[in-house]
């Protein structure tokens, strides 16, 4: 069997490049999934733990008595100070963001928002998003809480959005 190169051009060059690069974006894409995965499941893993200490708390204030006081200082019949909750939540709860070191549970006047990234906003990776406004004590008061694990967010299944009742 003997290659003839004598009619090789620059469409079949073309050609060639072309298929080397889909092999090799394949065999990358292949290698570095499982990077990404776990990251994403890190940053479920982390959104859910906030929901979960929230719930919790939300559920431990409504069974006391009322002079109860939440873990970060506030009182369980009152209004909760989202600052003093992202605070706390950033200083004792062991949240990781495996896509920045500066940045872990912040606050936001729209978490929807930044976890979809609509309109144009940036969005920070693996950050958790809590509502900046404060927790009224009123029945039916929600807090939202969302962040964004796989570009691109606005995609369905690449954010995690979560509402929080009082």
């Amino acid at each position: 069997m003997k290659i003839s190169f004598k009619n090789f051009g620059l469409l079949q060059a073309l050609v060639l490049i072309s298929l080397i690069y889909v092999i090799g974006m394949l065999i990358w894409t292949a290698s570095t999934r499982p990077a990404i995965e776990a990251k994403a499941n890190l940053v479920k893993e982390n959104h859910q733990k906030v929901v979960d200490f929230l719930n919790n708390e939300v559920n431990k204030c409504g069974n006391s008595d009322e002079g109860s006081i939440t873990l970060w200082g506030d009182p369980c019949n009152g209004e909760w100070i989202a600052e003093k909750v992202v605070t706390y939540i950033n200083n004792n709860l062991e949240i990781e963001n495996p896509f920045s070191d500066d940045s872990k549970v912040k606050t936001d006047p729209d978490p929807r928002i930044k976890a979809e990234g609509k309109a144009g906003q940036s969005v920070e990776m693996g950050v958790i998003f809590l509502m900046s406004s404060n927790f009224l004590p009123d029945p039916g008061s929600e807090w939202i809480i969302g962040t964004c694990f796989k570009s691109p967010c606005v995609a369905a299944g690449n954010n995690e959005l979560t509402s929080i009742y009082r």
